[in-house]
């Protein structure tokens, strides 16, 4: 195979989020270690793969096969060229050299990492993920960190627009303790581009021991995607421009506005009647035109 020629032929991290779920537990721990850093596996010996997620070296070989490659060292080359996307805009430019405007760095680091997660979002059980929020007597979203703490805020806006009864809850002794109260009529939405916080891992594996319906918008090789009932995938694009921030917060941010877009297509005239009441309440309070958003 020539990939020189053919350096596109697949988008090797979209693959490998897409087959993690399928993977064997060993698989998926290499799936894990490859996703956390990208670089650095393409960098590493097959020995050096295997002795970092701790597993035998024929499970690397396995993974890579697995994948759609041929060997380890064409998945090694497909992870280089997946590490590469987007580092020309974050090089120092030559002495004669204008560096790229920062609006246009920023800008294209989050259009790759949106182009990567929308792909992983097509194949997404989002129908699914719906029906289950559609069907709750109570959704409980956790977010913890930077990113996900405010996302979760953000996802109870836009379910309450929908009718739906939801609460967030970014502390994890709080998260802990309302775990332990869940049934199966509940839904708990996980918010984690890491899916490997400990506190967070393990509520909702609370969650799940009294019966709570679990989707998570997270990695999708991660402890937390394992424990799921759904996985809304989002991998994240890092490089090494340090001084913005993660990118994935977008592709956090992609991922529940197709979830709620599907949720509200789901619910049809019930949906548009709450978002013309809305709609009312904020005209008659502001004023305004027809295009003017649900909010401010």
């Amino acid at each position: 195979m020539n990939l020189t020629a053919e350096p596109l032929a697949f988008d090797i991290v979209a693959r490998i989020a897409e087959c993690a779920p399928e993977l064997r537990s060993a698989e998926r721990k290499v799936a894990a270690l490859i996703l956390d850093d990208l670089t650095g596996a393409s960098r590493a010996s097959i020995g050096a793969l295997a002795q970092q997620a701790e597993v035998s070296v024929a499970t690397v070989t396995r993974f890579a096969k697995a994948v759609g490659c041929r060997d380890v060292r064409e998945l090694k080359l497909r992870l280089a060229q997946a590490a590469a996307v987007g580092q020309r805009f974050l090089q120092a430019g030559g002495p004669t050299d204008a560096p790229e405007p920062i609006a246009t760095r920023v800008f294209d680091e989050l259009q790759t990492a949106l182009a990567h997660n929308h792909q992983l979002l097509r194949q997404a059980p989002l129908a699914e993920a719906a029906a289950a929020l559609r069907a709750a007597r109570m959704i409980y979203v956790f977010g913890m960190g930077g990113g996900s703490t405010a996302l979760a805020d953000e996802m109870r806006f836009r379910l309450v627009r929908l009718g739906r009864p939801v609460a967030t809850y970014q502390d994890g002794l709080l998260q802990r303790m309302v775990a332990s109260t869940v049934s199966r009529e509940c839904v708990v939405i996980a918010l984690s581009t890491t899916g490997r916080v400990p506190e967070m891992v393990e509520n909702c594996k609370i969650a799940r021991s009294y019966g709570a319906t679990v989707i998570a918008l997270t990695a999708p090789a991660s402890p937390l995607a394992k424990l799921a009932d759904w996985v809304i995938p989002i991998v994240a694009f890092e490089t090494d421009f340090i001084y913005k921030p993660s990118s994935s917060r977008y592709a956090m941010m992609m991922a529940l506005d197709v979830l709620v877009t599907e949720l509200a297509v789901s619910q049809g005239d019930e949906s548009r009647e709450l978002l013309r009441r809305m709609k009312h309440a904020l005209d008659a309070h502001r004023g305004g035109g027809d295009r003017q958003p649900l909010g401010d």
